[in-house]
C-alpha cells in the first residue's frame, strides 16, 4: 500500500494543469503530500481503485471518476494537495526568471543553478519579496 501511495504522489506531482503566477502561496513537500494522501485517501484507493496502474494518473483519475463514492475528506485532500504540489512545480520552473535580476546583482561569478540558489538563499533578506516567495514556494528554503 505504501508503494502504491508513493506512486500516486508521483502521478499527482506530474499532473499538468494551468497555474496562477507565483506569489505568496502555500505549497506542500512531497513527503507531506504522501502522508496526507495516505491518511485521507488510503481506504478509498483500496476500495475503488484496487489493481490500477499507479502511473499515468490512473489512481487520480479513478478517484475523480468515483468522486460520488469517495469520502469527502479524500476528495478535498486530493484537490488541495494537487493544487499545492502544482504551485510548487510552477515555482520551481519560474524561480530563475523571478530571481534573475537579484541573482545578477548578488551572485556575480557564481555558476550553476544549484549554486545560484544557494547564494540567493544565503542572501534571503536582501533578495526581495518576489524572489524570496519563489524560492520558498519552490521548497528550496
Amino acid at each position: 500500500m505504501t508503494i502504491r501511495l508513493s506512486v500516486l504522489g508521483g502521478a499527482i506531482l506530474m499532473a499538468s494543469l494551468s497555474l496562477p503566477s507565483v506569489g505568496r502561496a502555500q505549497t506542500i513537500s512531497y513527503a507531506d503530500a504522501m502522508t496526507v494522501l495516505a491518511k485521507d485517501c488510503g481506504a478509498d484507493i483500496k476500495k475503488h481503485c484496487r489493481g490500477l496502474n499507479l502511473g499515468n494518473n490512473e489512481i487520480r483519475s479513478c478517484l475523480e471518476q468515483n468522486q460520488a463514492k469517495v469520502s469527502p475528506s479524500c476528495t478535498s485532500t486530493l484537490s488541495s494537495v494537487t493544487a499545492s504540489i502544482q504551485l510548487r512545480l510552477e515555482a520551481q520552473a519560474s524561480v530563475f526568471k523571478v530571481c534573475a535580476g537579484r541573482a545578477k546583482q548578488l551572485c556575480k561569478g557564481i555558476v550553476g543553478e544549484e549554486h545560484i540558489i544557494q547564494c540567493l538563499i544565503k542572501t534571503e533578506r536582501i533578495d526581495g519579496e518576489k524572489c524570496n516567495d519563489a524560492i520558498t514556494n519552490a521548497g528550496w528554503r
